[in-house]
């Protein structure tokens, strides 16, 4: 199914809850001490873009199939034209891959439109 092409609404920040959930998440991956540097890197960094399609392959992730109730969530803010809040990466070069601290949803949501969409994202 094609769809057509959407523009793709950015904030300009990641909202207040997106830092809580990707330490949430990489405490999983990390101790505290890591989460706490990778955070403070992520809330000094600029944002940067990057196509949907290579955050894909550097994480190595599968797509999130589209009936996911929280890609569907972002696909109305999409087609809504609300602006979506930046992913949060983090660059694991031990493992040569990136992690998506926050906002694998939204990445898949937006990967549903078009791989090659341009993704604002802040990554440490």
């Amino acid at each position: 199914m094609t769809k057509k092409k959407i523009e793709i609404k950015w904030l300009s920040e990641p909202e207040e809850h997106d830092y809580p959930a990707a330490t949430s998440y990489l405490s999983l991956l990390y101790d505290e001490s890591v989460i706490d540097a990778y955070v403070e890197k992520l809330k000094r960094a600029s944002t940067s873009a990057f196509k949907a399609k290579d955050i894909f392959r550097a994480s190595g992730l599968p797509l999130v199939g589209v009936s996911n109730a929280h890609v569907e969530k972002d696909q109305q803010k999409i087609e809504s034209g609300q602006a979506l809040a930046p992913l949060l990466l983090i660059r694991d070069s031990t493992n040569g891959k990136v992690i998506i601290a926050d906002g694998y949803h939204r990445l898949c949501a937006i990967y549903s439109y078009d791989e090659d969409a341009i993704i604002s994202c802040k990554i440490a």
